[in-house]
């Protein structure tokens, strides 16, 4: 009989348990505060599994790069890691007053520090820097009012003079649907005219309820490089619901012609089409002096055209039109047009 022999390996140090620093912090300054995310480490530095993890400090300094952390601007709780999935952290930070500036300004730079159950960390995350340009308020005065046009959303300028020609700054004003968490823009506006300022929001659509808000952007040049924008801070948000109650437009250049052939006599109307996107059609109206107008048509006219064959002879008619839209808003009467039946 051959006995076979075990090979032992060498034994292996204990793990340090040292959460490998994330490489994916991202930064975004809005208005006065800095809202820093990154992934939350999952493996140590010797490549194990991560058991616990500490606080994670938030590291921040005027310097070009941090060689180390320092007194902490903050701290981020510990995060539960008790599995493999990736997952996010997030730490809004507020920036001193004192170090927004308005001209020529400098940047921050960020880091953070992930520790361990212990305390211990292996060094800092990747590093971001934002700029410290001076941000302005949103206005306070911000107000929505539905036209037949859009809604129509206004506020008093706050800039009392425009910046240097190497900053701007702009109003935008953002709008979503009640109950959705996603924006579009709907409009922007430049800063420095005094008085109100309106932005008309065309694109809603009726019977709908949208919530807008407004920010001042800081948007300075910079050599070489795409201008930089930084975003203030949030006005409060204005409700509306978009009631369509505003009837179409009122038709126009209406003619009335009288044709007989085959022994039918008729009045063909005509006039320009009104061009408003909800228009469903038109009502025609007609009278004889000294009566009321009554309506011709059971259903819309759904072209701008129509043609009268009840008529009778030595009969002089007026006729009127009015346009109607899908929600049953009827414009006013047209100008009238006269014909006769011989």
């Amino acid at each position: 009989m051959v006995a076979a022999c075990a090979t032992m390996a060498p034994p292996q140090p204990p793990s340090l348990q040292l959460p490998k620093p994330p490489s994916d912090l991202r930064a975004v300054r809005k208005g006065g505060k800095t809202i820093l995310t990154w992934t939350v480490p999952s493996v140590t530095t010797d490549r194990q599994t991560v058991r616990s993890l500490g606080s994670t400090r938030i590291c921040r300094g005027v310097e070009p790069v941090l060689s180390q952390c320092g007194a902490p601007a903050g701290e981020a709780g510990a995060a539960d890691k008790k599995s493999n999935k990736k997952s996010l952290a997030t730490y809004t930070d507020t920036i001193p007053s004192g170090l927004q500036q308005s001209n020529a300004p400098g940047y921050l730079t960020y880091a953070v520090e992930v520790t361990n159950a212990e305390g211990r960390s292996a060094g800092l995350s990747n590093q971001v820097r934002v700029s410290l340009a001076r941000t302005l308020p949103p206005p306070q005065d911000f107000a929505a009012q539905v036209t037949n046009q859009g809604v129509v959303l206004s506020w008093t300028n706050d800039v009392a003079a425009l910046a240097p020609q190497s900053t701007r700054y702009v109003y935008r004003v953002y709008r979503r649907s009640l109950g959705d968490p996603h924006e579009i823009l709907a409009g922007e506006v430049p800063a420095g005219s005094e008085g109100r300022l309106t932005l008309t929001d065309s694109s809603v659509e009726w019977e709908k309820t949208y919530e807008y808000r407004a920010e001042m952007v800081t948007v300075m040049a910079q050599d070489g490089k795409p201008e930089l924008q930084i975003e203030g801070d949030n006005s409060p948000e204005v409700k509306v619901f978009a009631d369509d109650v505003f009837p179409p437009a009122v038709p126009s250049g209406l003619q009335a012609v009288y044709s007989g052939a085959g022994g039918q006599s008729f009045v063909d109307l005509i006039w320009a089409p009104v061009p408003d996107i909800d228009l469903a059609g038109y009502n025609v109206y007609r009278r004889e002096a000294g009566t009321v107008p009554v309506k011709l048509n059971s259903e819309l006219a759904k072209t701008p055209a129509f043609r009268d064959t009840h008529v009778a002879g030595a009969k002089n008619y007026l006729y009127s039109i009015s346009a109607v839209d899908v929600r049953g808003n009827e414009s006013a009467r047209s100008e009238e047009a006269g014909e006769s039946v011989p």
